[in-house]
């Protein structure tokens, strides 16, 4: 059965709805046989990554750049999973207070250097998630769980 690991860091209200509605779209009972596993950025390991088909990263833009704890999951995980991961799909999330742009940037970079395959474009969030927003969090969780049974 494949499995899509989510990787979030979510401190605030803001990040958690949209965590919340990134998994209701990843668990849908249409998507059958995908399992989901979700770790917070500062628990999931090199293992997570392995034993994962897909990835799906969650995290605020703090100071213009991805959350520490999500840079710091990515920096653990590179070159123990550098080679065995590449091609495999994966899609993001970023919630901001006002830019998000440097967070973006920091996410393909690293995730290009790893020879992941972006699924699905990536949703971005400024002040407080509207329904539009939550709806765009839920299709990408869907996206990248039904690209898994394909």
């Amino acid at each position: 059965m494949p499995t899509l690991l989510i990787v979030h860091h979510t401190p605030s209200p803001n990040c958690q709805a949209m965590f919340e509605a990134v998994l209701a779209g990843a668990t849908a009972p249409e998507i059958e046989d995908v399992r989901v596993v979700r770790r917070a950025a500062l628990s999931a390991t090199a293992t997570d990554v392995l034993e994962a088909d897909g990835y799906l990263l969650g995290t605020p833009a703090n100071l213009g750049y991805m959350s520490g704890a999500l840079k710091h999951f990515l920096d653990q995980v590179y070159y123990p999973c550098l080679d065995a991961t590449r091609g495999r799909p994966f899609g993001y999330y970023v919630h901001g207070g006002s830019d998000v742009t440097g967070a973006l940037r920091g996410i393909e970079t690293i995730t290009t250097g790893l020879g992941w395959r972006r699924a699905a474009e990536p949703v971005t969030v400024t002040g407080e998630p509207d329904k539009a927003a939550t709806e765009r969090c839920w299709e990408l969780g869907a996206t990248l769980a039904a690209g898994l049974t394909d």
